[in-house]
């Protein structure tokens, strides 16, 4: 998404802690540890400030890699951080969501971002400031649940798993057969939950083409 691969991360350091000292076949602490010498990351999520087609851009990027990609009080956080500099700023705001959902490890405080980061993202409306939501395989759980399906303009990658819960899940509680293709990104689109479904390889151009239409003519 930025030009040159060049940008500037935001709350780089900020890493999670066991504040319930979670057990359940391994302490959370040894997971996070585990986690963070595996992927060379702090967290699930990154945040950076850069250029894309020569403007700035604010990109929240999950990696589904850190423990499933799951969103606990930091991915809340760096999210919400994330926004907050976008309103101060004012530069639109480019999440991209690949995640298993809420960190049960953390119990109630990983819910808490559901509200927390809407919260947030309304008051990046308020300030009339876009927000573009990229869902990428898979986006499931909390993620969806809240800033996933928030954005001005929601688009996927080509069959990208999206959802609440699993299908087996959903076929379990409900007693009932799935359509063909259910929570695939187009099966969603068809029935209107995305706006687009594009190809990685033009998300760049596409992305900033909605960010201009929404700057250039308020189509809030």
């Amino acid at each position: 998404m930025f030009d040159n691969n060049e940008f500037k991360e935001l709350d780089a350091k900020m890493t999670s802690k066991d504040t319930l000292n979670f057990v359940d076949t391994k302490k959370y602490s040894d997971r996070l540890k585990d986690a963070m010498e595996k992927t060379n990351l702090k967290d699930a999520v990154r945040t950076a400030v850069g250029k894309s087609k020569g403007k700035e851009l604010v990109v929240c990027c999950m990696d589904f890699a850190f423990i499933g990609g799951s969103m606990g009080a930091v991915v809340g956080e760096k999210i919400a951080r994330g926004i907050d500099y976008s309103i101060k700023n004012r530069v639109p705001f480019l999440m991209i969501s690949k995640s298993g959902g809420a960190r049960m490890m953390e119990a109630a405080y990983s819910l808490m971002q559901l509200a927390k980061t809407s919260a947030k993202l309304a008051q990046l409306a308020d300030a009339k400031i876009p927000y573009i939501s990229l869902c990428t395989d898979p986006t499931t759980g909390g993620t969806t649940a809240s800033y996933a399906m928030l954005g001005d303009v929601n688009i996927s990658e080509p069959g990208a798993l999206i959802g609440f819960a699993g299908p087996r899940v959903v076929k379990d509680t409900t007693g009932k057969d799935l359509p063909e293709g259910f929570q695939t990104a187009e099966f969603v689109l068809d029935h209107g939950f995305l706006d687009f479904i594009t190809p990685r390889k033009e998300l760049k151009d596409k992305i900033n083409l909605f960010i201009d239409l929404i700057e250039n003519n308020e189509i809030r």
